[in-house]
């Protein structure tokens, strides 16, 4: 899991991570959780630790009761967590939920307004297309979109939702999605949708840029220790690229492949090679490091100020 910093294009920085073992093959003295109940695990973690309101972007597989439900549901003095996500296209909706008079022959009142149309039969929403624009995928561009007010059966009966149909420009197939945020304009959630994908990119930068994949015999501790200090590395990688841009300026220290002239921001293939360029002064540096003898240590009469100081 990793925070979304919105930019141009948008950035993944990664926090926090945990080890998911399939039940089968648990190892002996560990506790299973499923994938759901980690994910809550984390953002409640996330939550607790932002001081700003936590927008939550995630897969389709994890938009299911035992993630939606607990977010939208806090424990008491704990903030909600707004969800941005994709459903199935065969998704229950309902329309809101009409305040009916009490029958005269009881029953239990209702609960769900009435069904409406899945995802997939949007055309039979009761909604026109509108036209918005929005920075995707590195660019501006055009889409089109479909917005209606409703219950979904993930969130319960007692949230309402906007489930959206976008038509992005460059795209084939539609993008259907839900937002819990309901104050969340439509370019808004259209460019979160797009910013997703750059967790995507942060997992091959994990894997590929900095050599996750290279190791094949794993045990608990080596996992725990590399994915620690991978992650630190590419936060840190990513602040070296945020300064670099602030102090030289976009597109002064690296360059745009031959075969990718439509290249228009640095990855983090580009730091490797940027550090690679320098490695000789690295390597002297980390000689004269081992070599640095530390200095001796002031002797200090006990009980005085400066000794307690020291």
């Amino acid at each position: 899991m990793g925070d979304l910093v919105p930019g141009k294009p948008w950035t993944y920085l990664p926090h926090t991570s945990r080890l998911y073992f399939r039940k089968s093959q648990l190892p002996v003295g560990e506790k299973f959780q499923t994938k759901t109940k980690l994910a809550l695990e984390m953002l409640r973690q996330v939550d607790a630790e932002s001081q700003a309101p936590v927008l939550a972007a995630f897969d389709g597989a994890y938009a299911n009761t035992a993630v939606v439900r607990p977010c939208l549901n806090p424990p008491p003095e704990q903030r909600r967590i707004e969800v941005v996500t994709r459903p199935r296209v065969d998704a229950r909706l309902y329309h809101p939920l009409v305040a009916e008079a009490k029958s005269s022959t009881g029953g239990r009142p209702r609960k769900w307004g009435r069904r409406m149309a899945a995802p997939k039969h949007h055309q039979k929403w009761d909604a026109s297309w509108q036209r918005g624009r929005g920075f995707i995928y590195g660019r501006m561009r055009k889409f089109r979109y479909k917005r209606v007010l409703c219950q979904w059966a993930v969130s319960g009966p007692d949230h309402l939702v906007h489930a959206y149909v976008f038509e992005v420009q460059g795209y084939k197939k539609p993008w259907f999605t839900i937002s819990t945020a309901l104050k969340m304009s439509p370019s808004q959630v259209v460019a979160v949708v797009a910013a997703r994908y750059r967790q995507e990119d942060g997992f091959r930068d994990h894997k590929q840029r900095l050599r996750m994949e290279e190791r094949r015999a794993w045990t608990k501790e080596p996992i725990l220790r590399t994915f620690q200090v991978q992650m630190i590395a590419l936060t840190l990688l990513r602040l070296m690229q945020f300064h670099l841009d602030e102090v030289w300026g976009e597109e002064t220290w690296w360059h745009r492949p031959e075969w990718n002239r439509r290249k228009n921001h640095p990855s983090v293939l580009d730091l490797r090679r940027l550090f690679w360029h320098h490695r000789e002064r690295f390597s002297k540096f980390l000689v004269r490091l081992e070599e640095f003898a530390k200095p001796p240590q002031a002797r200090f009469l006990p009980r005085r100020p400066i000794a307690r100081a020291a």
